[in-house]
């Protein structure tokens, strides 16, 4: 199958890096989200990270300007009807994809590939919901998007090897480099790393280590670019609780249980990053920890 135009729902941290990459490789882009401030926010970051690629050498200046010129934006979900590959990329809640694929289904042309940026979530699930689930696969991508060189490639038990075959060459042109993952809870990346995380999480919340003493042991001791408490603030605390759920639910194993403390920072809306505050506070010149 030949993918020339690609669709992106959600034009956040993800749908951005998504939108980014295609349109560098050379694709269309029509980029999709329910919010105008989201689109408008979503094509700044573009524009500086392409910036900063030509800062750095990585392309060129002409690279930049037609990458931009191939991404659209749009706040109907309708329009994507008509491009070859649509890949969702919204909150890590099953309800809210799983209502995204019930409004594209009927705008869809037949060939059309449905792709979800799942990073936890039953591919085989999501696909049953759809009237299309041979054109199903879940494509997770890193973050951030356009840095990060693996993408875990998830088959449902109904997705058909002319979609799988498509997917790893679109993967190849995109000068990333294609994981193969069977359709269990997390996958390959998250189910080693998130449980990481939350062990880190209750190694706090048990009081054997302040937040950059744990980050602190882990970069220096493990050799980790990233502690895994910054880590979780990157990725967001709500992102890291919502896959400890999938895999606590998906497994039923205590040792997936969420780390209490994990729930509490989500509770108060401390989110990481993304809200200022997380198990570092950002609203400062430099990070402080919270605890």
């Amino acid at each position: 199958m030949t993918i020339l135009t690609v669709g992106v729902v959600g034009a956040g941290q993800m749908g951005n890096g998504i939108a980014h990459v295609f349109a560098l490789s050379g694709y269309d882009v029509l980029l999709n989200d329910v919010a105008p401030d989201s689109l408008e926010r979503a094509m700044g970051t573009i524009g500086k990270n392409l910036d900063r690629q030509v800062h750095r050498g990585k392309i060129s200046h002409e690279d930049r300007d037609a990458a931009l010129g191939r991404i659209r934006t749009t706040l109907t979900i309708a329009d994507l009807g008509q491009t070859d590959l649509i890949i969702e990329a919204a909150t890590e809640r099953e309800p809210v994809k799983q209502a995204i694929f019930d409004s594209l289904l009927p705008h869809l042309k037949p060939e059309t590939i449905l792709a979800t940026n799942t990073s936890s979530i039953s591919i085989t699930r999501l696909a049953s919901r759809t009237d299309r689930p041979e054109k199903f696969i879940g494509v997770h991508f890193m973050n951030p998007v356009p840095v990060m060189q693996l993408v875990e490639l998830i088959r449902g038990i109904a997705t058909g090897e002319e979609t799988y075959r498509t997917l790893l060459g679109v993967i190849e042109r995109l000068g990333k480099t294609p994981a193969s993952a069977e359709d269990f809870p997390a996958f390959i990346v998250n189910r080693i790393l998130i449980p990481m995380i939350n062990e880190a999480v209750y190694t706090l919340y048990e009081g054997v280590g302040n937040v950059q003493s744990i980050d602190m042991a882990m970069k220096l001791g493990a050799n980790h670019p990233m502690g895994p408490l910054e880590l979780a603030d990157f990725i967001g605390l709500d992102t890291c609780l919502a896959i400890m759920n999938v895999l606590y639910d998906g497994l039923a194993d205590t040792k997936y249980r969420p780390c209490p403390l994990l729930t509490k920072y989500v509770e108060a809306g401390w989110l990481g990053r993304k809200t200022g505050r997380g198990f570092y506070d950002y609203r400062g010149e430099t990070p402080v920890p919270t605890r």
